[in-house]
């Protein structure tokens, strides 16, 4: 079982913002699971108001809804699932006009009583939008000892499609 370190993850998200500016790439995020802990990481670090132009925490379907996600996604694939990471990652990147959306949904450690049919503890699904194309992730996150390290892990099982989706398409 993999084990998550909020300080290599930290690092990880203060490298990742500083290459960012570096490459002149903005980036934004719609989050329900992490609830803002992916643009918490980015904004740790000095400068990243030149990379992220916002972010949405959309911890309801109803907001998701209100804020461009169509409602037809939520009700056919449910509201954690691919497709609905994929539409997140897609409203966000193109509300903000940035060059990389990030949208994150899942259920942490807990059922969600209100989707219990389609909550399962652990499972979160990602989604990174890009100009290139949308690449979308399911991922079982293990028991963790806090939210916050559910966050974390999410976190950091992004950084690493994101690092690899910088290098094969910002270079």
């Amino acid at each position: 079982m993999k084990k998550y370190n909020e300080k290599n993850i930290r690092e990880e998200y203060a490298s990742l913002t500083r290459t960012l500016i570096q490459k002149g790439l903005t980036i934004t995020s719609m989050e329900s699971a992490t609830s803002g802990q992916i643009a918490s990481l980015i904004t740790d670090t000095e400068g990243s108001s030149a990379v992220l132009k916002g972010a949405y925490i959309t911890y309801s379907n109803e907001v998701k809804i209100r804020m461009g996600v169509p409602a037809e996604i939520i009700e056919k694939y449910t509201v954690y699932s691919k497709e609905t990471a994929t539409a997140m990652s897609e409203v966000c990147r193109k509300a903000f006009d940035a060059d990389i959306g990030i949208g994150v949904t899942g259920t942490m450690g807990n059922i969600d009583p209100a989707n219990e049919e389609a909550s399962k503890p652990g499972r979160v699904y990602f989604a990174i939008s890009t100009q290139y194309g949308t690449e979308s992730c399911a991922i079982e996150i293990p028991p963790q000892p806090s939210r916050l390290m559910y966050k974390l892990a999410v976190a950091d099982e992004i950084y690493v499609v994101l690092v690899h989706r910088l290098n094969h398409n910002f270079n």
